[in-house]
């Protein structure tokens, strides 16, 4: 990462965009010389009632401009021409992949660069992942979900997951570019229309600048598809990165081939999860739109930051957003959706973590101190995690993990796997955030049997008439 993360400037690793970018005429990423179809100082806003900025100027682009070298002023053309040209949906996710793969082209922190898996590494993961099903196989009735084994590099992790990521941003960023057209003063409504629809497109550009900093951050952090508790990739592909693996080892004191072992039970068993149990992802992505429809944005940090707006200082909007211009709406529906999404996130993980558990803790010797790390790993999250939920206003955290864990543990020893894996049935038959208050209520409570139900509607389906007691109709 940069010293400046969601700066604006082009990573110096991906020089030959920049140099073009340097070399094009100005002209060429905006029609700022001459015929400019917004009118004089388009950006600057001079002279608008409560907007701020230069106002006055016999030569708008002199104001705002002069002060740059010819270099950087081609380069701020063209990221402006790439902004406005934008005419999608609410982020402009050919940016945000465009950043992603930048960031993961510069490297971690730590110095380490992105590179292709090679024969030897992909050999291991399908070798991991095929043990870790075998072992799952005699703590779960759920088969296996993973139709095939993958090893990612960072990149790859990002074209694979940016499908998933659109799916959880749009609805918060749609937000957000709708209250851009709101913070005109109304004097500039009438006549605003086209400067709508550029803020608009600026902002797309702005959102897919911020989401692509933080998925390419992710892709240096995660150690597979399924790290924040969502399938982020390709149904029934097993994923594991293994430049990742080998970072999150490091100082642990585990053997390697046990770290990587380890971390495939958990994707595995993620992924016989959500192949199994069809309704499960629709319940968790409906979980997370159904909190960002009740998030509010905070209109004064955007007012302020458009008023603001100038080209040749984008970082102004784009600090709006690192800052976080989300607040959830303390409203009784708000709270209720907030603890449907984290009783969700809690009850994947804490099943997980159960069953994981249960498969390695008599092969494995360093069972329970990986599952100790991954868990708190879990709770806090990394840098680039937390930023991310800046970003959307949400933390994808399973705060009740070790509730949910300890839960599922004491379903297997009252009720047998098959008892305990049955409940993912139905929705209506998990347990509740109440439930993960009082474990052994639940626990012990004569569960509900959906079968007979189930079996009535289909025969009302089919026009037959229900069976008395004696069998007779």
């Amino acid at each position: 990462m940069s010293d400046t993360p969601f700066g604006f400037g082009l990573p110096p690793e991906e020089p030959e965009n920049g140099d073009e970018g340097k070399k094009k005429d100005p002209a060429g990423g905006g029609q700022g010389s001459g015929g400019n179809p917004f009118g004089a100082n388009p950006f600057g806003f001079g002279g608008l009632p409560g907007m701020g900025g230069p106002g006055g100027a016999d030569n708008p682009f002199a104001a705002m401009f002069g002060s740059m070298n010819p270099n950087d002023l081609g380069a701020a053309f063209q990221q402006l021409g790439q902004m406005l040209s934008h005419s999608g949906g609410p982020v402009n996710w050919d940016m945000a992949k465009q950043i992603a793969r930048q960031v993961v082209a510069q490297g971690t922190a730590d110095g380490t660069k992105d590179a292709s898996v090679g024969p030897a590494e992909k050999s291991a993961v399908e070798e991991a992942v095929r043990l870790a099903d075998l072992w799952l196989d005699q703590v779960t009735s759920l088969p296996s979900g993973a139709g095939t084994a993958v090893a990612w590099s960072r990149a790859e992790w990002v074209e694979a997951t940016l499908p998933a990521w659109q799916q959880l941003v749009d609805p918060v960023a749609e937000r957000v570019g709708s209250a851009m057209g709101d913070v005109l003063p109304e004097e500039m409504q009438a006549m605003a229309g086209p400067l709508i629809g550029m803020m608009r497109s600026m902002g797309g550009a702005m959102f897919g600048q911020q989401i692509g900093q933080a998925v390419g951050a992710l892709a240096g952090e995660v150690v597979g598809s399924t790290d924040v508790g969502l399938p982020l990739g390709p149904a029934g592909r097993a994923a594991l990165l293994p430049l990742n693996i080998e970072a999150f080892g490091k100082d642990l004191g585990v053997p390697s081939d046990e770290v990587r072992l380890y971390l495939a039970l958990r994707e595995a068993a993620h992924q016989r999860l959500f192949a199994h149990v069809p309704w499960l992802r629709a319940h968790l992505f409906g979980a997370v739109e159904g909190y960002a429809r009740g998030i509010k944005v905070d209109t004064s940090k955007l007012e302020e930051a458009v008023g603001q707006l100038d080209p040749t200082h984008p970082e102004q909007l784009q600090e709006a957003l690192q800052q976080g211009m989300f607040q959830p709406e303390d409203t009784p529906e708000q709270k209720a959706a907030l603890a449907r999404l984290e009783t969700a996130l809690a009850l994947v993980e804490g099943w997980v973590d159960a069953v994981v558990h249960e498969a390695a803790k008599s092969r494995l010797t360093s069972a329970d101190a990986l599952r100790e790390t991954l868990r708190r790993r879990r709770a806090s999250g990394g840098p680039a995690e937390q930023t991310f939920a800046t970003l959307i206003g949400l933390e994808l955290r399973p705060r009740r993990l070790r509730d949910a864990a300890r839960l599922w543990a004491s379903l297997t020893d009252a009720r047998g796997v098959d008892g305990r894996d049955g409940l993912w049935e139905h929705p209506d038959m998990l347990p509740t955030a109440t439930d993960l208050d009082d474990p052994d209520g639940f626990v012990h409570r004569e569960h509900l049997d959906f079968s007979e139900l189930d079996k009535m509607l289909g025969e009302a389906a089919r026009g037959e008439a229900p069976e008395d007691g004696d069998g007779k109709e």
